[in-house]
């Protein structure tokens, strides 16, 4: 029952990051993107910069950041690849990794450029 509770919270979470993102002036082009390499929480464009964000929902900023793990950033990175390859994007476009970190009771901290690959 927690697992499927903190599985609701998390999208909530990418719920309201998406508000956020269209508040700032993001195009959301795709929302959960799953491939058999990995999934991206968010796929948005700003623009000319394609922005692949991943969503975190921690009780602080430091737990989220610190749950971005080396490992996931990868997994993020060959997803990323995934859908420049199912688009036709090509190499040449300009993209960056974000992440939003989502604290109770109502935090929000966009972390542009997160990471690089």
């Amino acid at each position: 029952m927690n697992k499927r509770n903190d599985y609701k919270k998390g999208l909530w979470a990418e719920r309201i990051a998406i508000i956020f993102l269209m508040l700032k002036g993001y195009k959301i082009l795709k929302n959960r993107y799953k491939t058999p390499v990995g999934e991206v929480d968010v796929v948005a464009k700003k623009r000319n910069v394609l922005v692949f964000v991943e969503v975190k929902r921690r009780p602080n900023y430091e737990q989220g950041i610190l749950s971005i793990s080396s490992v996931s950033q990868k997994r993020i990175m060959r997803a990323a690849e995934h859908y420049l390859m199912m688009e036709k994007l090509g190499n040449s476009i300009d993209m960056r990794f974000d992440a939003i970190i989502i604290s109770p009771p109502f935090s929000i901290k966009h972390l542009v450029h997160a990471w690089t690959s």
